[in-house]
């Protein structure tokens, strides 16, 4: 080593144990307010109680079920047959499907359908559409929505497939409360690939804090693969209008706007047998690309709450993930970090623990403790590129 690296090196090690005691400090406060944020998701989540629908109750509520379709001519038959399950009345419900410009078979299969069953509507994108657009998703829920005949709209994705008595558990819990936005489970399944057990991991520690922050009327949260809103709501707030910029949001930022106009009035569909399930991204680079399209709707909310919790939540993982590099510097850092990360692990195990059994998929717990690193990272990395790089969606360029 030269005296002037020599030199260089002895400057940094001293501007670093200078600054360390704040930085500890700061290490040690993000951790507590983190588990502590984590302990009352936790607390909300254990006060669920599942939602049982009235057996005397006879389906009442009319539903246009929209599915917006790029490219799913793999998934859309399997998608809308299980929806067609003979239980709930075909008089009260439609289905629409919106082909968003898909370039396979996507509309030929839906055709074929529709000889079946007189209640299938498809609707080509392209015929609403004339100039380039940033949210097509958005575009095709509300072109849907115009369409449509009922007075209750219900979202799900094309790769989705939903449980036996779907429309029969929103249909009582329609009837059941006064809300007007119905959030519901989702989960990935699983076929036990690395990436996949990851996702359905990560995927369903989203879902416990979007059930537990939706039923205690702390956050606007919810998946537009499991959803349902009156039409009239959705009118009153103004549709899609303010966030129609923004190519991801068509559910979360939707809930938001939608429960501004209607206090009080949204809810979650706690019960099991309303999960729908959908498919994992098939590898790492479409699964950042998920994430990245996620995190881009941060910047679309005004609730300081979700600001503040998603601020914490991204500061805390920046912490831990840049404390292995200041250990170079200092190697006891290192024992330090491992610290945080065990207190990090058995926290969050606490309330996966809770969450994974309401979505069966408690045998993938042994994971968890492994995959730290690489949630952390992830975490990190989507989270930024959210705010400033653009992504891919459905093969095309938007931000």
């Amino acid at each position: 080593m030269s005296l002037s690296s020599h030199h260089c090196y002895s400057d940094n090690l001293t501007f670093f144990v200078n600054m360390w005691p704040l930085f500890n400090f700061l290490a040690i406060a993000l951790t507590a307010a983190y588990c502590l944020l984590i302990f009352v998701y936790l607390s909300w989540f254990k006060r669920l109680r599942q939602f049982e629908p009235d057996a005397n109750l006879k389906p009442i509520t009319r539903f246009s079920i929209i599915i917006p379709a790029r490219n799913e001519e793999h998934n859309i038959e399997k998608c809308i047959r299980s929806i067609i399950t003979k239980i709930y009345p075909e008089t009260l419900f439609e289905i629409i499907v919106v082909d968003d410009f898909s370039t396979d078979n996507t509309a030929v299969t839906v055709k074929k359908i529709q000889q079946h069953f007189p209640n299938i509507r498809l609707i080509q994108l392209a015929d609403f559409v004339e100039t380039k657009i940033n949210s097509y998703k958005k575009k095709g829920i509300e072109t849907g929505i115009s369409e449509s005949l009922f007075e209750w709209i219900l979202c799900t994705d094309a790769d989705c497939i939903v449980p036996t008595r779907w429309l029969n558990f929103f249909d009582a819990m329609i009837q059941s409360t006064n809300h007007v936005f119905v959030a519901a489970p989702v989960k990935f399944i699983n076929n036990n690939s690395f990436i996949s057990i990851f996702q359905c991991l990560d995927f369903i520690s989203l879902q416990g804090i979007t059930a537990a922050s939706v039923s205690a009327g702390f956050h606007s949260m919810c998946n537009g693969a499991n959803l349902a809103y009156s039409k009239e709501a959705f009118n009153a707030a103004g549709g899609f209008a303010g966030i129609d910029t923004i190519a991801s949001g068509d559910d979360m930022l939707l809930m938001y706007k939608i429960e501004k106009s209607f206090p009080g009035r949204t809810g979650y569909l706690f019960n099991s047998n309303a999960i729908v399930e959908t498919l994992p991204m098939p590898d790492w680079k479409s699964f950042i690309n998920q994430r990245i399209r996620w995190a881009s709707k941060a910047t679309g909310y005004n609730d300081k709450r979700i600001f503040l919790v998603l601020l914490l939540v991204y500061i805390f993982n920046l912490c831990l993930l840049v404390m292995p590099f200041f250990s170079i510097l200092n190697p006891p850092i290192f024992f330090y970090w491992l610290g945080l990360l065990l207190v990090k692990t058995i926290c969050e195990l606490f309330f996966m623990h809770a969450v994974s059994t309401f979505f069966g998929q408690q045998k993938l717990l042994w994971w968890f403790p492994l995959m730290q690193p690489l949630h952390i990272t992830y975490t990190v990395l989507s989270g930024w590129l959210g705010s400033f790089k653009k992504y891919k969606w459905k093969g095309r360029k938007v931000r």
